[in-house]
């Protein structure tokens, strides 16, 4: 048997199993339980298989799939190059899907979705669940029949691999980025009554609320469109030029905190994204330490300055600085030496060099750090919803519009029309501000050079600068840590363990240990999802690096682009997508596990890509060839070879996720449901309860677990050998390989 007709029969068995023994809909236990296997299987209609259905006399619109389930036999005993068989898999697969699709879309919970559908079969008595193991095992195993198919026409090369990779690549991110964001815009386009209408649609968006001007003469009647872009342009501004600076401290001064500075730009990044906020109250709230001294010693009276526009830039550039410091130290570090000697061989002075040759190469830098910091303030639901007063945004209106009494699902889609709207407006300014310019400092010939010193008061101002605002970011956690031990700050500061039992209290009763404490369920359920989250985003996204660095392929620019477009997107939005797009047949999802994984998955999805680009774009093409030409298949390559060297980019990707799915909230807060609540969530709803001790003392917590999960994430994957001598080795040899 060769190897077509085997990977035929095996994803032909795959199907057939989806269709003959697994629940064909949703199961009520949810996609992680089993329950159903003890309750009535297979002959429930709510568990049973479609086979069973249709012998039941149910769902008669299934019987087409049994053809297309059949249809690749014809393809068995056939060589590859047989036209037939490449036919017969191009239709069963692609005519399959697109059939078990479109009959999902047609029939939703009120029978035929569509009126013309009901006039032409008459009414439908019954209603469709979404698909269940069934559909999407039958469904998969078709969909890669297809790509067999493709491939056996000859696409890329004629590797079943390679093309089932891409396949799938392009159909989950089909599926769960670009379906979703349709369903936005079609929601923004239609009435309350389910309606198309342009006319609506501009009502909603030319409002006084989105758009109005009256800022002039009222700075809270502003329109939430510009106080999102306000604070946005605002915090990426401030975040870029602050990152800079401490970059510059870090990489071209001798300051001696230098490893300090690098070790609190890792707080921030793995700190829920509301407890800065929350340390921000503590201490420069009306009842906080700063304002109470103040008070005391000065008779300063206390304010309300903290929440509007000022609390909320605050906390997020104490927030996203960070991130724009991991930006710009590398590119800080990757101007060329040599350059800035020329410009002094020119007789240039420090700042004449900096301002001239330095700072222009470091222009990408600035411009992906103020992307970051723009994208990410747009997206910040935590920070306006605990410091924004009556300072509204975008992201906090658009949760209002879905769980607030208004329930207007249009209004929502509308705001995040808008919001996505200006993150690719930065997208666009930021590629127009760059151009086609080379800044390209780092060359294969030797550059042993030393930076040149910054200006004299240049250093001071810098200095001036990021040593007060280190200060105040390490205060801010020593706030943190001590906010959760003590009864109620600023009015009863007796040291307690109150918070931390009634969040994580275990207790003994009549059967053993009870976990009596009201965080262990959302924190349970937070390890887990980021557990399952984390390895299925690094897989993906190097898979997909994997393709984009090394194979070609017709599309290869609009596969990227589809690939990174989720962090184009912000959470805000991908969460009211995702609520639009699942929420009915045939994908029902939300309220489940499931959506909360594949929303992490394909919300830091990108990450994984461009640091897996970044680390493949290192190895040598040949190690693949020479893998390939000892008979090595391409998923034997990718195993054996590839995956080894990429452990630095299997860790990032790793952590990265793991944390991000700890601390989302912008789309977890739209997705979370009784069963599955996240941390972030229930810390929140502790907010605002003004029960700020036992939100800080599991914010607490989480920041330790992230720790550990980092720490352990980096002894599984350890680190990649590429059997160099060390330094201290090569001191003992000669240029001959003999003992010097």
């Amino acid at each position: 048997m060769n190897e077509l007709n085997r990977h035929v029969l095996g994803w032909q068995a795959l199907a057939a199993a989806g269709f003959l023994l697994l629940p064909w809909y949703a199961v009520e236990d949810g996609f992680w339980g089993f329950g159903w296997l003890l309750d009535g299987w297979p002959l429930d209609p709510d568990y049973a298989p479609a086979i069973v259905l249709l012998l039941q006399g149910e769902k008669p619109w299934l019987w087409p799939v049994v053809g297309f389930l059949a249809l690749p036999l014809l393809a068995v005993g056939r060589p590859r190059t047989d036209r037939l068989a490449q036919w017969v898999l191009l239709a069963a697969g692609g005519l399959g899907v697109a059939y078990i699709l479109g009959q999902g879309f047609s029939i939703g919970i009120r029978g035929w979705s569509f009126a013309g559908l009901e006039a032409w079969f008459g009414p439908l008595g019954d209603r469709q669940f979404g698909m269940g193991y069934g559909a999407l095992l039958a469904a998969g195993g078709l969909f890669f029949l297809f790509t067999l198919g493709c491939a056996a026409r000859g696409a890329v090369n004629g590797d079943g691999f390679v093309v089932g990779s891409i396949g799938l690549i392009v159909m989950v991110v089909a599926l769960f980025i670009f379906f979703p964001v349709s369903r936005i815009l079609v929601s923004a386009l239609q009435t309350n009554e389910g309606v198309l209408s342009l006319t609506a649609f501009l009502d909603k968006l030319l409002t006084g609320k989105i758009w109005g001007l009256d800022c002039v003469y009222s700075y809270r009647a502003c329109g939430v469109a510009w106080n999102s872009l306000a604070l946005a342009v605002a915090v990426g501004a401030g975040t870029t030029l602050l990152g800079l600076a401490f970059a510059l401290v870090v990489t071209r001064t001798g300051f001696p905190a230098k490893r300090l500075f690098r070790g609190l730009t890792v707080l921030p990044i793995i700190t829920p994204p509301f407890v800065i906020g929350l340390a921000l109250i503590l201490l420069f709230g009306q009842s906080g330490a700063v304002t109470s001294f103040l008070e005391w010693s000065l008779g300063i009276p206390a304010s309300r300055w903290l929440y509007g526009f000022t609390g909320v830039w605050l906390a997020q550039m104490l927030a996203f600085t960070p991130i724009a410091f991991l930006v710009l130290i590398g590119v800080v570090e990757g101007v060329s030496p040599s350059v800035e000697e020329a410009a002094q061989t020119l007789r240039a002075d420090a700042w004449t060099t900096l301002r001239t040759v330095s700072l222009p190469l470091m222009r990408p830098g600035l411009a992906n750090a103020f992307l970051l910091g723009f994208i990410e303030s747009m997206a910040d639901f935590g920070n306006p919803m605990v410091l924004g007063g009556n300072f509204n945004v975008l992201s906090t209106e658009i949760f209002f519009a879905i769980v607030g009494a208004q329930y207007d699902q249009g209004r929502a889609a509308v705001l995040a029309l808008v919001l996505l709207f200006f993150t690719l407006l930065a997208f666009w300014a930021q590629r127009r501000w760059l151009g086609r310019k080379s800044y390209t400092s780092v060359t294969g010939k030797g550059d042993a050079g030393i930076p040149v010193a910054l200006p004299g008061r240049f250093t001071g101002l810098i200095l001036g600068v990021t040593v007060p605002w280190a200060a105040m970011t390490a205060v801010l956690y020593v706030t943190i840590l001590f906010g959760g031990f003590v009864n109620l700050w600023g009015l009863d500061n007796t040291l307690t363990l109150r918070h931390y039992i009634d969040a994580f209290g275990v207790t003994v009763g009549d059967h053993g240990l009870v976990w009596s404490g009201g965080a262990w369920n959302s924190f349970f359920t937070t390890i887990a999802i980021s557990t399952i989250s984390a390895p299925l985003t690094a897989a993906i996204g190097l898979l997909t690096a994997y393709l984009l660095v090394r194979q070609r392929f017709l599309g290869k620019q609009a596969f990227e682009f589809g690939t990174m477009l989720s962090f184009a997107i912000p959470g805000t939005v991908i969460g009211v997508s995702y609520v639009l797009a699942f929420n009915v047949p045939p994908l029902e999802l939300t309220g489940t596990g499931v959506i909360l994984v594949i929303s992490f998955v394909f919300r830091n999805m990108p990450v994984g890509v461009r640091a897996g680009v970044a680390a493949m774009s290192q190895l040598d093409a040949s190690l693949d060839e020479a893998s390939l030409t000892l008979g090595g298949s391409s998923w034997q390559t990718i195993r054996r070879v590839v995956l080894p060297l990429l452990r630095p980019a299997i860790l990032a990707a790793l952590v990265y996720s793991f944390v991000r799915a700890m601390t989302a909230i912008s789309a977890v807060i739209f997705l979370v449901s009784a069963e599955y609540d996240m941390a972030t969530a229930y810390i929140l709803g502790r907010v605002e309860n003004n029960d700020y001790g036992l939100s800080i003392a599991y914010s607490s917590v989480l920041i330790v677990v992230m720790f550990a999960a980092i720490l352990l994430l980096q002894l599984m994957v350890g680190e990649r050998r590429l059997g160099r001598r060390s330094g201290a080795q090569a001191a003992k040899l000669d240029l001959g390989g003999q003992p010097a």
